[in-house]
């Protein structure tokens, strides 16, 4: 599968919200190569402490961090904002983690490892080249 994309005419700010430094790294290089503006979080208290963690067009998070998890980050998110297209991502296979994901509209779920085309698409279907979250994706 070849993935291709338009240059967004601004850059997209996608927030990406895991602890493996190395991972968080490669997500990083292979977003800011296809044009979005990548901003990298250790955890999601860094993410909240953050300047404006309200700017990101959408969110990849991982779902077991340090501290609050992945789930409880986007609870809190969209109880205090409105809500942000997310990519869950997660090496775990526990029982029940897709469809706790699915059930959320404006979500993608990614098990890892997952080739870069999966995490691309899933951003194409939730952000439009254009840089606006898709109304009600997957709907």
């Amino acid at each position: 599968m070849v993935v291709t994309r338009e240059m967004p005419p601004s850059k997209c700010s996608i927030a990406i919200i895991e602890d493996d430094a190395s991972f968080r790294r490669a997500l990083e290089r292979l977003l800011h190569a296809f044009g979005f503006e990548p901003h990298t979080f250790a955890s999601a208290e860094d993410f909240l402490h953050s300047v404006g963690p309200g700017s990101a067009v959408c969110l990849i998070i991982d779902l077991h961090l340090p501290g609050m998890s992945g789930f409880e980050l986007f609870n809190h998110l969209a109880a205090s904002t409105s809500p942000r297209p997310a990519v869950f991502i997660t090496a775990h296979n526990q029982e029940g983690l897709r469809e706790q994901a699915s059930q959320i509209p404006g979500t993608v779920f990614l098990r890892k490892p997952f080739v870069g085309a999966a995490l691309l698409e899933a951003l194409n279907s939730l952000v439009p080249p254009g840089g606006s979250p898709v109304e009600n994706p997957g709907t």
